[in-house]
C-alpha cells in the first residue's frame, strides 16, 4: 500500500491507545449495535450499513477481541503482521497479505494484535455475493469443485469460511489498496466505485487461488482430488494410463476409485472438463466453434455436439447468443 494510506493504519486510534495502556477490550461499537448484551454477541446490520453497502476499517490491535456474530459476510485482510483467529471453532493463523472470508453466522474470535499487525475488515451485505456465488463462479471452471469438493463430501463438511493463502498476486493487493482509498477519501460515488471493486476482488480470488478442502480426507479420496486436479490442469491431453502410471495404481484400480468415488468414468470426467472450458470459451471470446473444440482436446464434431447438448441442454451456437453464469448440475454419463 501507498505509503500515506500505511501511516494512517499504524497510527493509533483512541481506542488502541486505551487498549494498549488497560491491555483488555474496549468496545469499538456502541451497545445498540448489538442483538444482545452478553459477552458473545451479534453485530447488527444497520449500524454498519446506514448509508452504504460496504464498511471498511482497520482492526484495533492490543486486546483480544471477543466472542461475536453477525449478520453480514466479512474479508479480513492482513496489511502487516500476523493474526490468530477462531471461525466456528477452527483455529486460524493469517500472514502478510493472507486474506479470510466470513459467511454470516458463523461465530467469531480475534487474539491480540500487536503494533506491527495491521489487519483491514471488510464487511458487506450484498445479496448478490456470498460464499455460495464464489463456489459456483469456481465449480464454473473447476472439475473438482463441481465433483468431489462440493458433492461427494456432502454439504456437512462444508465450512462456511475460505482462508485464501497469500501467493504474490500482486493484482489481488491492487484491488484491495484501492478499495481502502476509494473508501476513505469518499469521493463522489465512491460507494458505486467500491462496490465493484469488491466483484473484482472476489472474481480475482477465484482466478488466482486454489480453495483447498477444509475437511481432513482419506487415502482414496485424496487419490481421486489428485487425479481431478491433474483432468482440471491437462486436459487436452491427460490419459487415464499416464496418470495410473504417475500415481504408481493399476489403471483398472483407478478407473474403479474414481467411479466409485465421483460415479463417473475417467472419460466422462475428462469430456467433462473440455466441456467446461469450451463452454467458458464460447462466453468469453469470438473463437470459431472449430477452434474451441481443438484448443480443449476434442477433434470429432458430431461427438462435440452431441456431449455438449447433453451437458448445458443447448448447442454451443446458442450458448454464445446467451451465456449462462453458472453451469447445470454434471450430467449422469
Amino acid at each position: 500500500m501507498n505509503s500515506s494510506i500505511l501511516n494512517l493504519l499504524t497510527a493509533e486510534t483512541t481506542i488502541e491507545k486505551e487498549q494498549k495502556k488497560n491491555n483488555h477490550y474496549i468496545a469499538d461499537i456502541p451497545s445498540y449495535a448489538r442483538l444482545n448484551k452478553s459477552s458473545d454477541f451479534t453485530l447488527q446490520n444497520k449500524y454498519f450499513f446506514a448509508n452504504k453497502d460496504i464498511y471498511i476499517s482497520k482492526h484495533n490491535r492490543y486486546a483480544d477481541y471477543p466472542a461475536h456474530m453477525h449478520q453480514f459476510l466479512e474479508i479480513n485482510y492482513m496489511v502487516s503482521g500476523n493474526c490468530h483467529q477462531t471461525v466456528d471453532g477452527h483455529e486460524i493463523v493469517l500472514h502478510q497479505h493472507d486474506l479470510l472470508l466470513i459467511d454470516i453466522g458463523c461465530t467469531h474470535t480475534i487474539k491480540k494484535l500487536n503494533t506491527n499487525d495491521i489487519m483491514i475488515n471488510i464487511l458487506f451485505q450484498n445479496t448478490n455475493i456470498s460464499i455460495d456465488w464464489l463456489n459456483n463462479l469456481k465449480k464454473s471452471q473447476s472439475l473438482l469443485y463441481s465433483l468431489l469438493l462440493n458433492r461427494s463430501y456432502g454439504e456437512e463438511n462444508i465450512n462456511h469460511f475460505i482462508l485464501f493463502k497469500h501467493n504474490n498476486h500482486s493484482q489481488i493487493n491492487s484491488v484491495i489498496e484501492n478499495l481502502v482509498n476509494e473508501y476513505l477519501k469518499k469521493r463522489p460515488f465512491y460507494n458505486e466505485v467500491i462496490s465493484s471493486y469488491l466483484q473484482i476482488l472476489l472474481t480475482e480470488l477465484v482466478r488466482n487461488y486454489h480453495i483447498r478442502p477444509t475437511s481432513t480426507l482419506s487415502t482414496s479420496q485424496k487419490t481421486v482430488t489428485e487425479v481431478l486436479h491433474d483432468i482440471e490442469h491437462h486436459y487436452r491431453e491427460i490419459t487415464l494410463t499416464e496418470e495410473a502410471t504417475k500415481l504408481g495404481y493399476n489403471k483398472n484400480y483407478l478407473s474403479n476409485l474414481l467411479k466409485n468415488k465421483t460415479g463417473k468414468s475417467f472419460s466422462g470426467l475428462l469430456t467433462y472438463q473440455r466441456l467446461i472450458n469450451a463452454r467458458l470459451l464460447l462466453t468469453s471470446t469470438n473463437q470459431p466453434i472449430r477452434d474451441i473444440m481443438e484448443q480443449v482436446g476434442i477433434t470429432n464434431k458430431t461427438f462435440f455436439y452431441k456431449k455438449y447438448k447433453e451437458q448445458f441442454s443447448e448447442l454451443p451456437g446458442k450458448t454464445r447468443t446467451s451465456p449462462k453464469k453458472i453451469l447445470p448440475t454434471f450430467s449422469n454419463n
